[in-house]
This record gives C-alpha cells, sequence and structure tokens, in this order.
C-alpha cells in the first residue's frame, strides 16, 4: 500500500497518526511504503518548485517500486488532498488499485480557496489595508505564473492550479474503495458532500465501505495528535482486501 500524504502543514500534522497506522498495517501482513512527495519532508527539492504532475509521477514511481519489490498490486491510501493525488493516479494504473480514502477532500478548488484565506486573513493582523490582497488577486498572481507566500510555504502556480482543478471523481474502471472519516460528536456521521459524492461512485460500479469514526481531527490540532479508533477502523475494512 502506498500513501499519498496531505498538503502543506496537514501533512506535518498527521505524520505520527500515519505512521501509527503504517505500523499496524505492517503488523498485519501489508507492504507499506511512506513517501514524501518532492519539495515535501525529507525529499528533494523545495515546497516552492514543487508541481501537482511532478507529485503525480512520484506517486506512479512509488506504485512501480511497490510492486517491483512485493510482487503484489499496491493500494493508494490517502488523506486529505493526498486523496484527490491517488484518485487521479488510480486512473492511470492497471487493473485498478483499491483505495483508501481518509477524510477526502472532494473538491481541490474549495481546498485551494481554504489555503488562500490563510493569507488573506494573516494579512488582518500586520498589514496595512492598502497592502491587503484577496484570494482572487492571489488566484491572478498565480495565474501569471507568480509563486505565492502562505503560512510560510511558497506556493507554485503549477502546483496550486494543478491542485485547482482536481476533483474526486470516481474513474472508470471499478474499485473497491474504503472511505473514513473523523467526526468529533458520537456518534459519528459522515459529512453531507461526502454522502453525495459516496453515491455517484457506487453508482459508477465502485464498491465503497464508508464510516465515520469519533476522534480527534489529528491533521488540523494545534497539538500532534492521535486517533486510534481511525486506525481500528481501517484495520477492519481493509481486512477484505486480502482475502
Amino acid at each position: 500500500m502506498v500513501y499519498v500524504h496531505p498538503f502543506a502543514e496537514e501533512m506535518n500534522k498527521s505524520r505520527r497518526t500515519a505512521a501509527l497506522q503504517a505500523r499496524a498495517l505492517a503488523d498485519a501482513g501489508w507492504a507499506v511504503l511512506q513517501l514524501d512527495l518532492f519539495g515535501c519532508g525529507d525529499s528533494e527539492g523545495d515546497f516552492g518548485q514543487a508541481d501537482w504532475q511532478q507529485w503525480r509521477s512520484d506517486v506512479m514511481d512509488a506504485t512501480a517500486w511497490l510492486n517491483e519489490h512485493t510482487g503484489c498490486r499496491p493500494s493508494l491510501w490517502g488523506l486529505r488532498a493526498g486523496c484527490l493525488l491517488a484518485c487521479e493516479v488510480a486512473k492511470d494504473l492497471e487493473p485498478a488499485p483499491n483505495l483508501l480514502f481518509w477524510q477526502p477532500v472532494v473538491s481541490g478548488r474549495q481546498s485551494l480557496q481554504q489555503f488562500l484565506r490563510l493569507k488573506v486573513t494573516s494579512q488582518l493582523f500586520g498589514e496595512p489595508p492598502s497592502d491587503r490582497v484577496g484570494t482572487s488577486q492571489l488566484h491572478d498572481q498565480l495565474m501569471g505564473g507568480n509563486v505565492v507566500e502562505i503560512a510560510g510555504y511558497a506556493l507554485s502556480p503549477g502546483l496550486a492550479l494543478g491542485l485547482g482543478a482536481a476533483e474526486l471523481l470516481p474513474p472508470i474502471a471499478p474499485a473497491h474503495v474504503v472511505w473514513l472519516e473523523v467526526g468529533q460528536h458520537v456518534p459519528a456521521e459522515l459529512s453531507p458532500a461526502a454522502q453525495v459524492r459516496i453515491q455517484s461512485w457506487q453508482a459508477a460500479g465502485h464498491r465503497v465501505a464508508a464510516k465515520a469514526v469519533p476522534g480527534a481531527t489529528f491533521w488540523q490540532t494545534q497539538e500532534i495528535a492521535e486517533c486510534p479508533e481511525l486506525i481500528e477502523a481501517t484495520l477492519a475494512a481493509v481486512a477484505d482486501w486480502q482475502a
């Protein structure tokens, strides 16, 4: 199984939970490959040089490497925006890989807008009104080929526009899909957006096992958090893939 991490700071917040899940999967007999996409973590390059197509190539190379070393068809496991990337790669793989989605982002455009708003919000506390820009101006800067600095990350046009164009749409070839979300209430419920998107995947012929579990939203908490409920649910859900 190849793990595709989320975008920007969500990657750092989720490292511990992702590592715990990878170890739990390994103990259950899975071969798991965690990679840092270009410009992220311990990989080469800077985030500001990253490009969406480069990231797609990184995931493709990771699946090829794991297949070569295990002889098995790798599944793809994405978290947040990593699900968008995993979904795009899945469309280019034959046979179609199984997919594990953690709290998937269903719209790259919406995700990009939320990231741009971080810049807009930060300006309220340190820049005069005359120097402030909105999300439309930031998007225009990116369309013009400029790198935009947001929350300590240099966002390149190639990465921003690729993310903005991505949608969590079902590949043509049917696959087994596990869709898991985390909610802070008990009982936890799938988001309305997830329910609509899951129905579209099922209508396209995909076998989707969906569930919401209570726990910490570890990818966005102030302190590093764990979500054992999600780890347990994942192990139970993917056990059928090994049958």
